[in-house]
């Protein structure tokens, strides 16, 4: 869009509305009669397919099935005790068994004790944002067991224990009273061969001053950087939050220990969003 826009600064012209019905030689381009203007596209899928084949080795059900398919001619004596007490709750359609667990809901599609056929469903549902299925009898343990050998739970798994309650550091008293600094490290190299950034950030104000620095850079180089970019213009602040990098907590420090009034308040350990 910026490329456009500077191309069409170029030149000096005026916009003006057309109708649609007038604007013929828009139509011959994007309105020919020989393209497909409205296309439906239908989601296939072998599932049902899949479910009515594993109908034939569940004991379970094959026989409720057949029940359900012959009507009027069923006999109940073909299904088990418990299942009779459930007929009400079952019925077939396009030949899959259905199953209402509420009268007032709909019914739910009946899935066979197929292993395979189990797992590729929970996969379905489990990996899925907006999908759910909530399984046949005892369907539980096998959810729990998924998600067990769920890569993705595993590693965004909330703990269990209670969080100790954030520690904000105080409101500074005015500009560049408080600074945190840190590291960039990384970037593409400049022409001195530079390839990172210290920066330092006034908390009150936000002001930022930045360094370039090499990776490699050691903590008197840090120290330096710090009187030449922050304290020539600001003086020494009052408190300087940082984090535990040994480049801050030993030779940057002996550097401007020397200097008076400063405090140091280290950074919560595994915390880097203090500074």
């Amino acid at each position: 869009m910026a490329r456009l826009l500077s191309f069409f600064a170029e030149y000096n012209f005026r916009v003006e509305y057309k109708p649609g019905k007038l604007n013929v030689l828009a139509d011959a381009l994007s309105r020919r009669p020989d393209y497909e203007l409205a296309h439906v596209s239908r989601v296939s899928t072998d599932l049902y397919d899949r479910i009515l084949l594993a109908y034939q080795g569940d004991e379970n059900y094959t026989l409720l099935v057949q029940f359900l398919s012959d009507g009027k001619d069923a006999k109940v004596e073909r299904v088990s005790p418990r299942q009779q007490a459930q007929l009400h709750r079952y019925e077939l359609a396009d030949g899959l068994l259905r199953y209402r667990i509420d009268p007032r809901d709909g019914p739910w599609v009946v899935v066979p004790n197929d292993e395979d056929l189990t797992y590729d469903i929970l996969l379905e549902a489990h990996g899925a944002l907006v999908s759910v299925h909530r399984g046949r009898e005892k369907a539980y343990q096998a959810i729990a067991n998924y998600v067990k050998t769920c890569e993705t739970c595993q590693r965004v798994k909330l703990s269990g224990h209670a969080s100790a309650p954030l520690q904000s550091l105080p409101v500074p008293a005015g500009c560049w009273k408080s600074m945190s600094f840190d590291f960039v490290i990384g970037l593409p190299a400049d022409d001195k061969g530079n390839t990172g950034i210290l920066v330092f950030v006034c908390r009150l104000s936000k002001m930022v001053h930045l360094a370039p620095v090499r990776d490699k850079v050691t903590g008197k180089q840090a120290a330096q950087l710090f009187l030449d970019s922050v304290f020539r213009y600001h003086g020494l602040p009052e408190t300087i939050v940082s984090d535990r990098d040994p480049r801050f907590t030993w030779a940057f420090w002996d550097t401007l220990f020397q200097l008076r009034g400063t405090s140091l308040t280290m950074s919560t350990a595994d915390h880097p969003q203090t500074d």
